[in-house]
């Protein structure tokens, strides 16, 4: 990604910010207030985590809306931006992409874009080359994509590349239970090609955290504990051992999470509803697992043959 030593080693998440529409409350079984986030933006800040990854979508724009109102405050040439453009509500903006970009700067409060996504891949011919009069006006810096398989990315490189631009970025779900960017080349691909790869859901909405499991399973009413209470019992084995070896490294087994994530060389983006998710993911990002205890995960991982491929993406292989 074209940017400065600005860059951190993990995202801040902001998909639990919102409310309604694929906001946090729906999706996250969240209720949080400015003045819960606030601490939460100002820790992340002065650890030197300042990139935040958002989108029109989440919450339909009160996501956005939070986080612009923290960046107003402070100064906000400091914070780095990631913002998507879903074309599955380009309605809502004329079909325009520049539309719903300039109505994500409106929200956030800044006047360039750092990264500008397109967020799921309903049709890369039409929708790529719209990212272009966006590059060439300075109103974004960087493009990426997100939830695109390897053919997809590959022909949104080359639509960018006719006019001298290219992808700089990449965001698909990725984790311990969901490597199909891995085994599909897309990872080889980014470093290939110098495209930064971000990978969210590293702890799939908690469920890798180490907090749950059949004992301890996610409150009722909302996304998350549908999708993964009933399978709570298949991933004790997997959090147990993230436990052990968090132990090793003075880490909980959420941090493990994200020291893994780290150690395959992508960013993780780690959603943020408590201060102390910033301090854990300060600290994970800091951490590089050895060889055999990467492996020791993915084996099982593997074994516990659980399906996180969501209503809204596709297996990548």
């Amino acid at each position: 990604m074209d940017t400065d030593e600005r860059m951190p080693k993990v995202a801040m998440g902001a998909w639990s910010w919102g409310a309604g529409v694929a906001g946090g409350d729906q999706v996250f079984g969240n209720h949080l207030g400015e003045s819960d986030l606030q601490p939460i933006f100002d820790a992340a800040m002065e650890r030197g985590l300042n990139l935040w990854d958002t989108a029109t979508v989440y919450g339909m724009g009160t996501s956005e809306d939070i986080l612009g109102r923290f960046i107003r405050q402070g100064n906000k040439d400091a914070v780095i931006i990631s913002t998507k453009f879903t074309p599955q509500i380009a309605g809502m903006y004329e079909d325009s992409m520049a539309k719903m970009a300039g109505a994500s700067c409106e929200r956030l409060g800044i006047d360039v874009i750092d990264l500008y996504w397109i967020h799921n891949p309903a049709d890369v011919e039409r929708w790529t080359p719209e990212l272009i009069p966006l590059l060439q006006s300075g109103k974004v810096k960087n493009v990426g994509v997100s939830n695109h398989n390897l053919s997809k990315i590959k022909r949104a490189n080359e639509i960018l590349g006719e006019q001298g631009f290219r992808i700089s970025a990449v965001q698909n779900h990725f984790s311990l239970l969901n490597r199909s960017s891995e085994s599909s080349g897309i990872l080889d691909y980014c470093r290939e090609n110098d495209i930064t790869f971000f990978a969210y859901m590293v702890l799939e909405q908690g469920a890798l955290s180490g907090k749950y499991d059949t004992k301890h399973p996610f409150p009722e009413g909302s996304d998350r504990a549908r999708i993964y209470n009933p399978v709570l019992a298949q991933l004790e084995e997997l959090t147990a051992a993230m436990g052990e070896i968090g132990k090793k490294h003075g880490l909980s087994a959420a941090q493990v999470g994200t020291a893994w994530a780290v150690s395959k060389g992508v960013l993780p983006i780690i959603g943020v509803t408590k201060v102390r998710h910033v301090e854990d993911a300060a600290k994970a990002a800091s951490v590089i697992l050895s060889a055999e205890e990467m492996n020791h995960l993915e084996t099982l991982a593997d074994k516990a043959e659980v399906n996180t491929i969501r209503e809204w993406e596709k297996k990548m292989d």
